[in-house]
């Protein structure tokens, strides 16, 4: 301790901690403050940031609908305190001998507050690492009491709530959110029976058809091991390498190449349980089911050249939109459809075996029924707490659904609990708030890591007397596996129902248009001339000549080899329901749309046009050559972004503003690299007014496909520019000459 001789150490010590206790003091009350405004329903700094022009203020997180998911004791009081409850007196020093000394090991709330931050990452997922996630709610529209007792598809008198995750599967936590890849659709439903967790993707299909084979693709398409190379791609030696060898990958590969992996939103994408499960009812009868995830927004994707350049500009992009819609109130929407079978001895439907999750089942054999809706309405309050701890278990089902023999879904079964234990430190992870069911609970499990309830009694087994009996068999009223006799010898091998590895990629090629074969040719282009080894590339041309002789041709061209002669079911028939491209325009709801304005614009017609824009659901945001405010022909508008901070990938239209404002805007570089890049993605583009020659001065038409000009803002040109953004892309648009 300082000693009187040390006066000026002294007098030191005393002003720092004086002024330190007036920093804390202020820091404190400023902190209450911010409490206080928060509690009174005020956006925060980031929300403002983050809401779309002309949104209605919303706090991020709203209250939780269940205590369970924001106990009220982790964050009780407005003082800070350490772990165990005691009030801090300093946060920002820590104790030592005097305020240039030696650190002393007797500050319990340094050690406490470094020790808990050394520990607070937690392995990331092996696959689907890179996740968002929602909460919201279901309700049934059709019940399906005829097939299943499970309350949550019959009584339409009930809301369950659920949390979804959306997520990529190859990359790491940190990567990028536009990669060409599979996306995870898993959803927790919190039901009156237990917890169902429906783990799907956006492709009905899968890899392999077995699951003993799911290490050897994901050690295959994950980053070589060597360099740690690439990230979150499959365009590398390893994993093309694995698929040209596995040819049950080849109908996958189909879908991963098209554009179904580069979604232009969560909100835009189908979703698919990918297996065939069993459904019973009451009367203990069975049938078949695929699950199908609908979105009410239709099916959308990015082109190549934007989920590229998007993966720099906004790393976070799907996860961004998300979030943006639902504090927006833009809605976020899935019909939950099922494709029912009959559950004959094969499981079998028209000769497609149902346990293999390489095959579909096409929507025109066997229509999917609408029975449900799925509404996402709120945003996670703690992204560690819901989105990054919630476990998903495909054996997580509730009376009334089953499994079947799907040897992919067995795997799973095993998989997806074991992965739980590394992951979420031991078995108790389903108590974790966001975790546990929303239904009573009363196991005999006991201990474990993590332990966070308090049992009560002395008889934790079954049968017991000690305890009265209880917990009770629920007997009939509990899930029950449905009685089945089954017999057979004991191999490791396929059935050979499986054999067949090509004739649904050539329905699936069958069934694209022009547009969609171009995109699906330069995708297996772009891949496999990333590939360093020669017989890689011809294996995969040897597998894609089983599919069309014209994929692979063209393929081969671009790679300047050889085409292969291969043999492709000429009969394997089309599927128009796999083509995204839409036939009528569909709803806008949440698409951006920038309007690209300067000093002196048709401030009017900006605002009409976010007014008409807006009750259709889409945002507007100003764009400008500076930020602040900026100065129009009747009054002013606020600028949400400047040029040197936005591109023409960030929005699904850009609209050149009338007035003077035409003449700055048009002088500026940016504006033909982001108006000529908006239209060769085939995006909406429209100006009014003065705005006009902007475009002719980019070489953009009146007439051509998607574009829209008129004299000014009023009902029609927004009505035209809504029409034109319902049909997405306009892909019969000509290159600009």
């Amino acid at each position: 301790m300082p000693t009187k001789k040390a006066s000026n150490a002294g007098k030191v010590a005393k002003a720092a901690k004086k002024a330190t206790k007036g920093a804390s003091h202020s820091v404190a009350k400023s902190t209450k403050k911010a409490a206080k405004k928060l509690a009174a329903g005020a956006p925060s700094p980031e929300k403002e940031r983050s809401l779309a022009p002309g949104a209605p203020p919303a706090t991020i997180g709203a209250p939780a609908f269940d205590s369970a998911v924001t106990p009220e004791w982790a964050q009780e009081g407005d003082v800070l305190t350490t772990a165990t409850g005691t009030p801090v007196d300093n946060t920002d020093n820590s104790v030592k001998v005097g305020p240039r000394g030696s650190t002393l090991l007797m500050d319990h709330h340094l050690r406490e507050k470094i020790m808990h931050f050394d520990h607070e990452r937690i392995p990331e997922r092996v696959v689907h690492a890179r996740g968002t996630g929602a909460h919201g709610r279901f309700q049934v529209t059709d019940s399906l009491a005829d097939f299943t007792c499970a309350r949550v598809l019959t009584d339409s008198s009930i809301e369950t709530p659920v949390f979804v995750r959306f997520s990529t599967v190859v990359g790491s936590r940190g990567s990028m959110d536009t990669a060409r890849d599979v996306r995870g659709f898993a959803t927790k439903f919190y039901t009156p029976e237990g917890n169902w967790d429906l783990v799907g993707n956006n492709i009905p299909v899968f890899f392999i058809q077995d699951g003993i084979k799911f290490p050897d693709v994901v050690h295959a398409v994950k980053p070589e091991p060597d360099r740690e190379m690439p990230q979150a791609q499959s365009a590398h030696d390893t994993f093309w390498d694995f698929v040209s060898l596995t040819p049950e990958s080849t109908h996958m590969l189909m879908w991963i190449m098209s554009d179904r992996a580069i979604p232009r939103s969560y909100r835009t994408m189908e979703g698919f349980g990918v297996h065939t499960f069993r459904l019973y009812n009451e009367a203990g009868a069975t049938t078949l089911v695929k699950f199908h995830w609908k979105p009410v927004l239709g099916i959308h994707s990015l082109v190549w050249e934007e989920s590229q350049k998007l993966g720099g500009i906004d790393p976070d992009f799907h996860r961004r939109d998300l979030w943006d819609a639902i504090e927006s109130g833009a809605g976020v929407e899935y019909d939950l459809g099922v494709q029912l079978f009959e559950d004959n001895e094969d499981q079998s439907f028209e000769g497609i075996d149902l346990l293999d999750p390489t095959k579909i089942v096409p929507e025109e054999l066997a229509p999917v029924r609408i029975v449900g809706r799925l509404t996402l309405d709120r945003n996670p309050a703690n992204f560690f707490a819901e989105t990054e701890q919630v476990a998903f278990c495909t054996s997580h089902v509730v009376r009334g659904i089953d499994f079947t023999d799907d040897p992919l879904l067995a795997a799973r079964n095993f998989s997806y609990l074991d992965t739980q234990l590394t992951r979420l430190g031991g078995p108790n992870f389903d108590q974790l708030p966001i975790n546990r069911p929303r239904s009573p609970v009363n196991s005999n499990h006991r201990d474990g890591f993590s332990q966070q309830a308090v049992h009560e009694g002395v008889a934790p087994y079954f049968p017991n007397s000690l305890g009265g009996g209880c917990p009770f068999h629920a007997g009939a009223d509990g899930f029950q596996h449905v009685a089945r006799e089954v017999s057979g010898t004991v191999v490791r091998e396929r059935a050979l129902s499986f054999d067949d590895h090509f004739s649904q990629a050539t329905m699936f090629w069958n069934s694209m248009t022009d547009v969609e074969r171009d995109h699906i040719v330069t995708a297996f282009s772009f891949e496999l001339l990333k590939c360093v080894f020669p017989e890689v590339r011809e294996r995969t041309l040897a597998n894609l000549a089983n599919v069309d002789a014209e994929l692979c041709e063209r393929v081969a061209l671009n790679l300047g080899l050889a085409a292969p002669t291969g043999a492709p079911m000429a009969d394997a028939g089309a599927s128009p329901a796999l083509s995204q491209v839409p036939l009528e325009p569909g709803p806008i709801i949440g698409r951006v749309v920038g309007v690209l304005c300067g000093p002196g614009v048709d401030d009017a017609g900006v605002k009409s046009l976010r007014t008409a824009l807006g009750a259709e659901g889409a945002s507007v945001y100003v764009i400008a050559p500076t930020a602040g405010t900026l100065a129009g022909k009747k009054g002013s508008l606020p600028v949400d972004r400047t040029v040197l901070t936005t591109q023409s990938v960030e929005y699904d239209a850009l609209v050149v503003a009338g007035g003077a404002s035409a003449a700055v805007v048009g002088s500026d570089p940016y504006t033909a690299v982001n108006l000529g890049e908006a239209y060769r993605h085939h995006k909406v583009l429209a100006a009014w007014g003065e705005g006009r020659t902007v475009l002719e001065s980019c070489g953009i038409t009146a007439d051509a496909p998607g574009v829209v000009a008129g004299a000014k803002a009023d009902g029609a040109f927004a009505s035209a520019l809504v029409a034109a953004m319902g049909l997405h892309r306009h892909w019969d648009r000509l290159p600009i000459v």
